[in-house]
């Protein structure tokens, strides 16, 4: 809770979403880390039913309510159908929640939400779970993260865009779109455009034509067409270039985060903020450049595009 809260029952934090795989539980773990570091009090409250494995310190746990094995073996549901009956029973258990809650009164919350895209697309058990959290006053912002391999397949990419611009109509919550990965994404191949074309999410009609030069896509064209202007005529989904090992990267993430839920934190924390940032690296936190990458990544282009020059 910031210093100008004190004496109030409001509480700041994030819901983690996103599909599976995007990285929300390491997320979750460097932020934590990050935050701790700059004197922020953070409690993780992991509401993914199937999360066995955390590798941050958790301060509240599903699994002591329901868990999804159980559920599936007890009511002989699949994985998807499991993770429904859990975010419903969860929803049906609010007083569990608030009770858990309680016990972290001052601290800045991060809830590891599960990796199943319905539960924020168009089931309402989810979205009726941060309601009543904004009830208790909570004050959240909607962290959905992407991987960034997305970027290098365009088809791929307009999907990702549909699938945020869904959510972030159907969450109904301060919403911060994050590519993930950013340090891999290298290693997904070539892009089209630029990185700032996907983080800014700049003219689109670019990306239809490049999806018209493939034989497949090319009698998708109308329908692609169509898609993207649903995703411009509501202007609404960007992201932010995320390297959880980066600090910079994290610093960055965090103050678009913070600016949505309307967290502010006082002296002692910018202070402590600013002695991280001119730190020298310590070897037990593996910072990376996501600027060096990026660099990195167009000097490649530039490097193959001058060797295709000298062999014609």
């Amino acid at each position: 809770m910031s210093e100008g809260s004190k004496g109030s029952s409001v509480a700041f934090g994030q819901v983690v979403i996103g599909p599976p795989g995007s990285g929300k539980t390491t997320y979750c773990h460097g932020m934590q880390e990050f935050l701790g570091r700059i004197g922020r009090k953070v409690a993780v409250v992991n509401l993914d039913p199937a999360n066995e494995v955390m590798p941050y310190q958790c301060s509240v746990d599903i699994a002591e309510l329901i868990t999804l094995p159980d559920v599936m073996e007890n009511l002989k549901l699949g994985p998807n159908g499991g993770l429904i009956y859990c975010m419903e029973y969860l929803e049906a258990n609010f007083d569990w929640l608030q009770e858990k809650l309680v016990a972290f009164k001052g601290h800045y919350y991060l809830f590891d939400c599960p990796g199943q895209v319905e539960l924020y697309t168009h089931h309402g058990a989810l979205k009726n779970v941060f309601a009543q959290l904004a009830k208790w006053n909570f004050r959240l912002a909607a962290v959905h993260l992407v991987d960034s391999h997305y970027c290098a397949d365009p088809g791929k990419f307009i999907s990702v865009l549909c699938t945020s611009l869904a959510t972030m109509l159907h969450v109904e919550l301060p919403h911060v779109n994050v590519l993930s990965k950013m340090d891999l994404i290298e290693q997904y191949g070539k892009l089209a455009f630029n990185l700032d074309y996907y983080t800014e999410v700049l003219d689109l009609s670019y990306l239809v034509d490049h999806l018209a030069s493939d034989p497949f896509f090319k009698n998708y064209r109308r329908l692609n067409k169509k898609l993207v202007e649903v995703i411009e005529d509501y202007s609404l989904v960007s992201f932010v270039p995320l390297n959880v090992q980066d600090k910079e990267s994290m610093q960055q993430v965090m103050k678009v985060v913070d600016k949505a839920n309307g967290y502010s934190f006082g002296d002692q924390e910018q202070r402590s903020l600013e002695a991280l940032m001119s730190a020298a690296v310590g070897a037990d936190f593996h910072f990376t450049s996501t600027l060096a990458v990026q660099e990195k990544y167009v000097q490649s282009q530039d490097r193959a595009v001058a060797e295709e020059a000298m062999e014609l």
